[in-house]
């Protein structure tokens, strides 16, 4: 933890929190398992992000990778526990973990700030997964990623098949996933997997940079802007149309409204 302004983060094992002005970069810290979730990590994830989404001090967040890989997806240790656990209480184990495995995935995609994936190399299974429930996503050269599952015999359980055909559509989706085949950052820009593509010495730089052009406006407009975008696809035009009435009603409240506008009418009567 290189920031000492939070004590309840301290003594995560498994999660580095780096602040570089109102930015927090969230580090997955296990690289010699390429940053394999594993029950503690995923704990210390949740954690993180809820201090970020609660701290008044930060704007934006960045999820990172520590080495040479982004996130290589479940930890090989849960899968042996499954196989050696009594048949009778596979089923309720799994449905125990899911539960944590989700509410993971909920923390960064319900985050009320932006959140950007600097994927820094390999991101595979519930790694993308993780990188896709993020606002947008930044990719080094030649990083590699796939829906690997169905190579496990599983399903995709961290929201890939509900992100995935909002970034690519959903034939796209379809054979990406049951394919699960690699594929490189630079096809992931052209069909929309990824929103960029750097190098590994400006990875994080050009995040910090893309993370500060999204935050210029109020943080409760930026909020509640993200909480109906990410309603829109299932949503009628009437309910948007009526999220977003109270949204402005709740805007209008706001210091930052009062003070735009007050500088406005300053600038016009002059």
């Amino acid at each position: 933890m290189n920031d000492h302004s939070t004590p309840a983060l301290s003594s995560a094992e498994f999660i580095e929190v780096e602040i570089r002005d109102a930015v927090a970069i969230i580090r997955l810290n296990r690289p010699d398992v390429r940053n394999a979730i594993n029950d503690q990590m995923r704990a210390e994830m949740i954690a993180a992000f809820e201090w970020a989404d609660r701290s008044s001090e930060i704007r934006a967040v960045i999820l990172t990778g520590a080495g040479k890989g982004f996130c290589s997806g479940g930890d090989i240790g849960g899968m042996r526990e499954r196989l050696n656990a009594p048949q009778g209480d596979v089923a309720f184990n799994g449905w125990t973990r899911q539960k944590q495995t989700h509410r993971s995935v909920a923390v960064i995609h319900g985050c009320t700030k932006p959140v950007i994936a600097a994927v820094n190399g390999a991101a595979v299974g519930l790694g993308l997964d993780m990188a896709m429930a993020c606002d947008f996503i930044v990719a080094v050269e030649g990083a590699k990623m796939s829906m690997s599952f169905l190579k496990r015999g599983l399903v995709s359980d961290g929201g890939g098949m509900y992100f995935l055909p909002r970034r690519v559509g959903l034939v796209r989706a379809k054979e990406l996933i049951l394919s699960g085949r690699i594929v490189l950052a630079e096809e992931g820009l052209s069909i929309g997997l990824v929103d960029r593509v750097t190098s590994a010495d400006d990875l994080l730089d050009s995040a910090c940079a893309w993370a500060r052009e999204l935050t210029q406006g109020s943080p409760a407009a930026i909020a509640l802007t993200k909480s109906i975008l990410d309603k829109t696809f299932e949503s009628s035009d009437d309910e948007v149309f009526s999220l977003g009435r109270q949204a402005q009603a709740m805007c209008y409240t706001t210091k930052e409204h009062r003070a735009s506008i007050e500088a406005f009418l300053d600038k016009t009567s002059t």
